[in-house]
């Protein structure tokens, strides 16, 4: 086989192994489409900052934020503590390259990693082509955007009542993230609940009730995380927390 059939199957394999990742962003990101429409973004905007932003959580912030007037500075550290972990991913798909592979791959590729992105990554076998990465992260990348942009479309077009009820989805996508690790580790109910816990005092006590919204999520988020680790570190051998 060629280096060009070679080619042409990578980017075919990752098309069809991203449509399926696509289906299920399209869901999750038109929900996130009526948070942004709340927020003022037009269809173009949020299509723009979706395909910018491959995190849910990160984006639902970004909409808060905005809805918040928050200031910038504000907005770029909430985006850079809830993308952080894909910085860890970038690092450990990196070892997957051929060594031969361009620096300028590995960066592209390391900026359309998610989650399940990463998925697929790991679990081909042998070198990874970038190409695979590619045509994976397009197709997933695309569905996710534009459901963002329906989303807002829809959100202009349908009535005050509808849009109000579908606003609800984005809070049962959070539930769907947050239950299933709480229920299978103490630990993270436990920090899980504690959030909750310290975001409803920091709304009520007065000294810090009068901080804005990005600035509640940066110091909660810093401060739980930060606490959690070094309270329960999770072993390198078993991977459970200590």
């Amino acid at each position: 086989m060629d280096e060009r059939d070679q080619l042409r199957r990578d980017i075919l394999r990752g098309a069809r192994d991203g449509f399926p990742i696509g289906l299920g962003y399209f869901a999750v990101a038109f929900s996130l489409g009526i948070t942004a429409k709340a927020s003022g973004l037009s269809p173009l905007q949020g299509f723009l900052a979706s395909f910018l932003n491959h995190a849910s959580a990160g984006e639902y912030a970004l909409y808060s934020l905005i809805a918040a007037n928050a200031a910038y500075w504000e907005v770029a550290i909430v985006i850079c503590i809830a993308n952080a972990r894909y910085l860890l991913m970038s690092a450990a798909l990196s070892q997957r390259f051929a060594p031969e592979t361009s620096m300028l791959h590995r960066l592209l590729v390391g900026f359309g990693i998610t989650d399940e992105i990463f998925g697929l990554g790991v679990a081909r076998p042998g070198w990874i082509s970038p190409y695979y990465m590619y045509s994976a992260f397009l197709v997933a990348e695309l569905c996710w955007s534009s459901g963002t942009a329906c989303g807002i479309v829809a959100g202009n077009i349908l009535p005050a009542s509808v849009v109000s009820a579908l606003s609800v989805a984005i809070y049962g996508m959070f539930l769907a993230i947050i239950i299933p690790p709480a229920r299978q580790d103490r630990v993270v109910a436990g920090l899980v609940l504690a959030s909750f816990a310290c975001s409803f005092a920091f709304s009520v006590l007065p000294a810090v009730s009068g901080l804005s919204s990005g600035m509640k999520t940066i110091v909660l988020t810093v401060v739980i995380s930060a606490l959690g680790a070094a309270l329960f570190p999770v072993s390198e051998e078993g991977g459970e927390a200590a």
